[in-house]
């Protein structure tokens, strides 16, 4: 059994979705400083019929919220796409900007939390206040077979919309999960922020080689 509770939710909550009062305000509080920024819940970005699905934490301030596509505009989508060109799952050219042109292939890309949170940190309850989009986006791209979760909190709340002991699958750079009764096979990163990058917890060939792992599960 999944969290889902309504077969109707839609894949992608509304540009003034009332759901999060905390997430609201700082919205509201962005559309005076930045009204020239996308300053809503972002939708996901990606092509008709994917077989992977891209689950990140939820919207940078001056990237996503900013341009309204996931990863773009900051340090994570540089990474991001740039891997997904080289692995095929997308052509064209990022230039961090929604009209840049570049497309996904066989990929889509959404947050576990569609709006931006304050200090990129959301709280438990709006997690699960989001996930009905994230099953409703599932449910809506039947092609999905591969999902890769950056991060921690993606691997947990993912498991949780889907009904899956989290215990049985331990979140671990590289790891690969087969989810029971899903058609579904997980793959987990660490998140490819600018602080894991700096740190050196994630490096580019660390990232590189579980897409090489998902491209041998989709040839």
């Amino acid at each position: 059994m999944s969290e889902r509770i309504a077969d109707s939710w839609p894949v992608d909550p509304p540009p003034d979705c009332p759901a999060c009062p905390r997430l609201v305000a700082l919205r509201e509080e962005l559309k005076v400083a930045y009204p020239d920024w996308h300053n809503a819940p972002v939708p996901s970005f990606g092509d008709a019929s994917p077989r992977l699905l891209i689950i990140g934490l939820a919207p940078g301030m001056k990237g996503a919220n900013c341009t309204g596509r996931p990863f773009t505009g900051d340090y994570a989508g540089d990474l991001l796409y740039q891997t997904m060109i080289e692995f095929g799952f997308a052509e064209g050219t990022y230039l961090a900007r929604p009209d840049d042109g570049l497309r996904l292939k066989d990929a889509m890309i959404t947050n576990a939390v569609r709006c931006l949170p304050p200090q990129n940190k959301p709280t438990g309850a709006e997690i699960k206040t989001c996930r009905p989009y994230l099953l409703s986006t599932l449910d809506a791209n039947p092609s999905i077979k591969a999902v890769l979760a950056l991060g921690r909190i993606a691997h947990e709340t993912f498991l949780t919309a889907l009904g899956q002991r989290r215990a049985s699958f331990a979140f671990a750079h590289g790891a690969q999960h087969e989810l029971p009764g899903t058609g579904l096979t997980l793959f987990d990163s660490y998140h490819c922020s600018r602080y894991n990058t700096n740190t050196g917890r994630l490096t580019e060939e660390m990232f590189h080689s579980v897409f090489r792992q998902i491209r041998a599960f989709i040839p």
